[in-house]
Formats: C-alpha cells, sequence, structure tokens
C-alpha cells in the first residue's frame, strides 16, 4: 500500500505515521515490553519496503531505508538533478551544514568535531593513513577487527615498519576483565594506537569499550573506535566513551541513504592527522580540512535527516532491546540443537541484533548456500581465521514467523 505512493507523498504520509508510531511508543512503553508487541512492530514493517522474495536476514551490511527515508532522498535527488550546478555552487553549503547539525544534536557532539564522510573504512583509514608514524611503532588490533581496517594497518607496516600486536579475543567471554585482560596483555612501552572495534561485525559481540578505552588512555596510547554497527544500534553516548577517534556508518542501522558515515575526533589531535585529500583552505587544526572528497551523492544530506526523525521516533533504547529480542529469539532455540554453536554471546550487555551460528562438520558456505536454496533465507557466510559461521541479522521490520523459518532450517540442516 505504501509502496505505491510517490516520493513526496511518501514523506508527508510517513511524518503522520512517524508522530502516530511516537505517540503510540510512549503510551504502549508505559503499559508493556513494547520490544515484543507484535502488533506495534508490524506497523513498523510497513513502514519499510520489504520484498516477499526471500527473508533478508543478512542487514548488517546496510540498513534499508524506511519509506519516508527514501521519499525524502529521492526528493532531495530529483532537486539536485533539476537545479544541477547551481545547487552544487548556491545551496549544497547551507544543505550540509543543516545535515552536520542534525547529526551533531542526535550524537551529542560539535560541529567542530566530526565531518560527514561515506563510511566507517573512509572514517577509519583517513586516521590509519592520516597519522605520522614512525617506525617501530605498535598496533594492538584483532583478528576479529572489520577487514578493511587490517588491510590498511597492514600497509602502513609495509610503508612505515609499523608493528602489529594481535590480540586472541574470545567468541564469548565470561567477564569484562576477560577481554580488557586480553587487550592489556599486548600493550607496550612503544604502542601508539589500539584498534577496538565497538561491536563486532563477524559476530555482534559488544566489547567493554569504555573500560577498554580507560585502559589505553592508562598505558599512554590513542584508541580508534570502529562504532560502525553499534551507532544507533546501541546507546551509548561517544563523549562518556571518550575514544580519540571513531568512525561509523550512518548506513547501518540509522537507515541512512547508502553511502554515508561519520568521522570524529577529539579537537586536540585534529593537527595530527593529514586528511585523505590535499587541502590547505583550513588550518591544520580545524576538521573541516577533511571536507575535501571530491564530488558526492549530496541527496543524501536530506535522507540522514530524514533517518534521524525516524529514528527519533522509536528511541535508540527500544530499537536495541528489539533487535537484541529478536537474537534472543532464534538463538535460544536452536543453542541445544545437536550440533549447533552459537558464536555470539547471549547477554543484553555483550550483544544486541547480531548473531552467528555454526554448525559442525558443515562450512559455512555450504549453510548459507542452502538456507537460500533451500529455505529462502538469505544470510552471509562468515570464514574468519577465528570466527567460522553464518552472521544473522534481523532488522526492525523483521517478524517472528521469519525467524521460526530459520530456526526450523537449522534444526534440518544440523541432523
Amino acid at each position: 500500500m505504501a509502496q505505491a505512493i510517490g516520493g513526496t507523498t511518501i514523506s508527508r504520509a510517513m511524518s503522520d505515521i512517524g508522530q502516530s508510531l511516537l505517540t503510540h511508543s510512549k503510551i504502549a512503553g508505559l503499559e508493556s515490553n513494547l520490544e515484543t508487541d507484535e502488533s506495534f512492530w508490524a506497523v513498523v514493517r510497513d513502514m519499510f519496503p520489504v520484498q516477499e522474495k526471500f527473508i533478508n536476514l543478512e542487514n548488517g551490511y546496510f540498513s534499508a531505508q524506511p519509506l519516508g527515508t527514501l521519499g525524502a532522498t529521492q526528493d532531495a535527488m530529483q532537486r539536485v538533478n533539476t537545479l544541477s550546478s547551481y545547487f552544487m555552487r548556491q545551496e549544497l553549503e547551507s544543505e550540509y551544514a543543516l545535515t552536520k547539525q542534525a547529526i551533531g544534536d542526535f550524537a551529542g557532539l560539535d560541529t567542530k568535531e566530526f565531518v560527514i564522510c561515506r563510511n566507517t573504512t573512509e572514517a577509519l583509514d583517513t586516521v590509519i593513513h592520516g597519522l605520522n608514524w614512525q617506525k617501530g611503532d605498535e598496533v594492538v588490533l584483532s583478528l576479529q577487527d572489520y577487514g578493511s581496517m587490517q588491510e590498511a594497518l597492514r600497509q602502513e607496516s609495509k610503508r612505515t615498519g609499523l608493528v602489529l600486536s594481535y590480540v586472541e579475543l574470545p567468541l564469548r567471554p565470561g567477564s569484562d576483565e576477560e577481554v580488557i585482560h586480553a587487550y592489556q596483555s599486548k600493550i607496550t612501552a612503544k604502542t601508539r594506537l589500539v584498534l577496538l572495534t565497538h561491536m563486532i561485525n563477524l559476530t555482534g559481540q559488544v566489547l567493554p569499550v569504555k573500560e577498554l578505552i580507560k585502559m589505553v588512555h592508562g598505558a599512554g596510547a590513542l584508541a580508534l573506535l570502529d562504532s560502525a554497527h553499534a551507532f544507533a544500534h546501541l546507546p551509548f553516548s561517544v563523549k562518556d566513551l571518550d575514544p580519540d577517534f571513531m568512525g561509523t556508518s550512518l548506513h547501518k542501522w540509522l537507515c541512512s541513504p547508502l553511502g554515508s558515515g561519520m568521522l570524529y575526533m577529539k579537537p586536540s589531535l585534529i593537527a595530527e592527522v593529514w586528511p585523505l585529500f590535499g587541502d590547505d583552505s583550513f588550518p591544520i587544526d580545524d576538521i573541516r580540512k577533511f571536507e575535501h572528497w571530491g564530488t558526492r551523492p549530496v541527496w543524501a544530506y536530506s535522507g540522514i535527516r530524514a533517518a534521524i526523525d525516524f529514528h527519533k521516533s522509536l528511541g535508540t533504547e527500544l530499537i536495541h532491546k528489539r533487535l537484541y529480542y529478536l537474537k534472543q529469539y532464534w538463538t535460544t532455540k536452536v543453542v541445544d540443537a545437536h550440533g549447533v554453536n552459537i558464536n555470539t554471546p547471549f547477554a543484553s550487555t555483550r550483544s544486541g541484533g547480531i548473531g552467528n551460528f555454526s554448525i559442525q562438520g558443515k562450512s559455512p558456505k555450504d549453510v548459507c548456500d542452502r538456507l537460500f536454496n533451500e529455505f529462502g533465507i538469505f544470510t552471509v557466510a562468515i570464514d574468519n581465521p577465528e570466527v567460522k559461521g553464518v552472521r544473522v541479522t534481523p532488522h526492525l521490520y523483521t517478524q517472528l514467523w521469519e525467524l521460526d523459518k530459520l530456526v526450523e532450517a537449522i534444526k534440518h540442516l544440523a541432523n
């Protein structure tokens, strides 16, 4: 029904529904556990462009935009295409500033502390390639960190003599201390930077990053935080965590247009990082020196603001509770199945919506392929040196019958 309306009409319709959603969530939230209210989430499902060809349980790559956000993006795309260079030369600056302020208000950040970029990889690689490394400098990281960050650090190792020290990170740690010790044991007097993944994309494990960052700072090193999957998924304050640098992808759990991200860094460190593109328009300690990266999909800015409005209508705490509930729903139903291993922690403080499982004697690719070909369930195979399994990422539009079908499929494949 909603998908048939045009872009501008979608924006208005979804705005009205969003207001109803906000009212419903506030009222129902006082009376029940809203994260388990399937009638409520059925309304949310109608606000997404859900297709019926297969069950999509691979939402970790990026999130589909709600119809209202998509409508705002399409309207902006048409406006940019119509005004052409006039928009770029006369309106882009104010459009960017408006969106940047909206992100700052949402994330609790000053606009002098971050820039909008295209994704987490661009954000964190800007820092990795922008620092002045000295031969023998050490960086602590994990094989469970995102591949692009590992590749960037390996490249710097070849170029500058950077020494990489890998942490052995448990899949399902018994305590925060176990994780902290794993990192602490690798830090030396030569450690200059520690890469920390807030929520590991392979398994969905949430690291105790606030305590880790405090420990890293106590050792005299810098903390580089990958919050690609944590931002708008977990309730947290960037300032409270206190990272030196942080990158995230707004097109993941914030549901912004594809190709939108954010780079944050402490103002005192801006001068120490070279921008990805040469820029002498601003002082070396001005965050705006990182905003020079060529022509970009500028219509995304309107979509980002619409995504923030949609997200606020639910709130990060409720979103996390719902995603965690969905992950618990299917994992607890298969955890005792013969040959099935769950590679994701169960505690709400250590996980969100992402889950990972493996079946003894079967490769992740084989399980992933059979889930799709035999059951119409789309997931992704994870074949990492430390994690081998199938990643499952439901979304706000996911319904319980879809997860029931996943459970049935897993048990069938495990026999």
